[in-house]
């Protein structure tokens, strides 16, 4: 394992990602957006300008396919930040995920056409699998109904793997029936792929290969986005409570609230340890990147959605209100925690590698 500190070239990234965000999605104006009611798409113009001008879009990708070239390392201080602002962009699926499926491959000339496309923003994919899908578990098969697929309804092309292998479908040609979600910033949809659409891009083998490498990332790499949530919250939760007076003192003051908010802040230091050595195992191509990854997800998820809790029960009736983005947050978490597979199926994972399940 490397160092896990940040770099100088990833604070620089950070720094650009945050400036963005900040100007353009803080929490007040996702929560203000036209369609953060419906979970329609965020406006297009802030994903071209991460895509693009920061060139995020393209971290994975190699840099004579058009890409930046960097490591997993990159593209998890970018998740940290959209975790941050609660984005309502795809990153997670189609810059992370589907890209990663198709880096998988073997290289072809549909393949290497579509990386570039998704290295330069101009387009988006998305893996067609159900969102709680595990690196471990069976893989839907067939053309039968999918669901739910996130970031499907605003995606270019779905990746749809079935008996024969994997299939570049464009979504105009697929049914995509936008879905009910409780995270209405990472919209839900299920997919219907009328049988024979698309173009091959790998044999059944090479696909689901291809395929568990692509959620074997998602998964290592949410964790970093889980802790963008968590660190937003705790900061959150301590600003209000130290300009939120009672009794003529700062509610922060109190000694029962600093040893919740002190408790959480140890939860977040572990988890950035926990996310930042699931980045890293990717990244170096270690042989326990599995074992990381599951133990990342144990932990993140469970912090994510506490330090969330917490920042909603510690802002008093403000927290409750649909006014305030920490609702956001919470419903962020909780779909987080059971993305790439509940806790519980990752806690599975941990005892099956390390070798802790009953004989």
């Amino acid at each position: 394992m490397t160092d896990l500190l940040y770099s100088e070239d990833e604070t620089d990234l950070r720094a650009a990602v945050r400036a963005l965000l900040t100007a353009r999605a803080d929490p007040a104006a996702v929560l203000a957006a036209p369609g953060a009611e419906s979970g329609a798409a965020a406006d297009p113009a802030l994903w071209r300008a991460l895509a693009a001008e920061v060139g995020a879009a393209g971290l994975l990708v190699p840099e004579k396919l058009g890409g930046a070239g960097a490591s997993h390392r990159e593209a998890a201080v970018v998740l940290e930040e959209l975790g941050r602002a609660v984005a309502p962009v795809p990153y997670l699926t189609s810059s992370v995920v589907a890209t990663s499926v198709l880096l998988a491959l073997t290289p072809g000339a549909e393949t290497e056409a579509l990386l570039r496309d998704l290295a330069e923003g101009r387009r988006t994919a998305a893996l067609a699998v159900p969102l709680s899908l595990a690196p471990g578990d069976p893989l839907p098969g067939g053309t039968d109904r999918i669901t739910p697929v996130a970031d499907a309804a605003s995606a270019d092309v779905l990746l749809v793997p079935g008996p024969e292998g994997l299939r570049a479908v464009e979504a105009r040609d697929a049914l995509v029936e936008p879905l009910i979600a409780l995270d209405l910033t990472r919209p839900l949809a299920a997919v219907t792929v009328p049988t024979g659409a698309g173009t091959p891009l790998a044999g059944a083998a090479e696909s689901e290969r291809a395929v568990r490498r692509g959620l074997l990332t998602g998964a290592a790499l949410l964790a970093s986005e889980q802790l963008g949530i968590a660190e937003w919250c705790l900061a959150e939760t301590v600003r209000h409570t130290r300009e939120r007076h009672q009794f003529n003192r700062p509610v922060g003051s109190f000694q029962a609230l600093k040893h919740r908010m002190a408790g959480t802040w140890l939860e977040v230091v572990s988890a950035r340890a926990a996310a930042r050595a699931a980045a890293d195992a990717l990244a170096t191509g270690s042989e326990d990147t599995a074992l990381l990854t599951a133990v990342a997800q144990t932990y993140c998820s469970r912090v994510a959605v506490r330090a969330a809790e917490e920042c909603v029960q510690l802002h008093g009736g403000i927290g409750m209100t649909w006014e305030h983005p920490a609702h956001l947050y919470l419903k962020r978490a909780k779909a987080d925690a059971t993305a790439f597979g509940a806790p519980g199926r990752h806690k599975e994972t941990v005892a099956a590698l390390t070798g802790l399940h009953s004989p």
